[in-house]
């Protein structure tokens, strides 16, 4: 089964699913600017993804970064949209300096990303250490790999995200950041007891140029989450489209998911561009229209994901 927020959806259920978005997120001091905390904007962004055909969406805010438990429950009960939300970690550049996720011992970040997966999610956890829980569960484990690699204070959080998804059987998507190196950590976490295929690796199609990374990936059985869609300050859909193509030649299809990583900036009724419904209006038909068959799109939007995110 999927653990999202309302409950477990069977695979069968999950339907059409944007694999890395973030669809509400309070204000956080090390992320100014970044807040997307308006329920009826959100509410609004996701029922046009619905009435587009999308049904389901993986929120990947983790606890400690602005992420509200309750606001994702009520908007996935309102929108009739399926949401997949995190625990885990961000980049900790996105922390202030005296938070918890500095101090806080390997067990005990293990055992507070498995109460989140098992029990619920934390209604107060972001700037003091979590005490109050919802009943709302996370079902899958954020992480992030900067440039500086595992260094220690990355290396006791990606200690503790194994041990929680040894624990759970709940997948890892890792946030991999430009300059990093995903194959030592894809490595490392085999190392440390998680299946490749129970990794997902975000934003390689815009951190990673180089496609062997990617194929080498693949072939380990990681599989990577695209997401620089509707992006042009990175590339344009074709570039994008490009990628995908040259994966699908290497027989990587498997392996592919799909999300627009969407910031305020980018979700429509918040007056941003290009909206949650971009897949579907209009990167799905230009792919169909040029050369990717039908049952890989379903494969990246349908089955790659209810596999993925379905607990083991």
């Amino acid at each position: 089964m999927i653990a999202a927020v309302l409950g477990d959806v069977s695979p069968d259920g999950l339907g059409f699913c944007q694999s890395h978005e973030h669809i509400y997120m309070r204000p956080c001091p090390a992320q100014t600017g970044e807040a997307i905390d308006d329920l009826e904007k959100s509410r609004a962004e996701l029922e046009l993804f619905r009435s587009c055909g999308g049904r389901a969406v993986v929120d990947a805010q983790p606890i400690g970064t602005g992420r509200d438990a309750g606001a994702l429950a009520k908007l996935s009960r309102e929108s009739g949209v399926h949401v997949v939300a995190s625990t885990g970690f961000h980049k900790l550049s996105y922390y202030p300096a005296d938070h918890w996720v500095f101090s806080a011992a390997e067990k005990e970040l293990a055992g507070l990303f498995v109460r989140e997966l098992v029990s619920g999610m934390y209604l107060d956890g972001d700037f003091g250490f979590p005490a109050e829980a919802s009943g709302f569960r996370a079902g899958q484990i954020k992480t992030a790999l900067d440039a500086e690699g595992l260094s220690p204070p990355y290396l006791k959080l990606f200690v503790a995200a194994a041990a929680a998804a040894r624990e759970t059987g709940s997948p890892i998507m890792t946030h991999i950041e430009k300059g990093s190196d995903p194959l030592k950590l894809a490595a490392f976490l085999r190392d440390q007891g998680v299946p490749p295929e129970r990794l997902v690796f975000c934003h390689l199609d815009r951190a990673v140029r180089d496609l062997g990374v990617h194929k080498e990936l693949c072939r380990m059985g990681v599989n990577l989450e695209y997401d620089t869609v509707g992006r042009p300050k990175y590339h344009d859909d074709e570039r994008e489209l490009e990628i995908v193509a040259e994966m699908l030649a290497a027989g990587h299809g498997e392996r592919l998911l799909f999300g627009l990583d969407t910031t305020r900036a980018r979700l429509q009724s918040y007056g941003g561009v290009p909206g949650l419904c971009h897949i579907l209006k209009s990167f799905v038909p230009f792919m169909l229209k040029n050369g990717v068959g039908e049952a890989d799109a379903r494969r990246f939007f349908v089955e790659n994901p209810a596999r993925v995110f379905s607990r083991r």
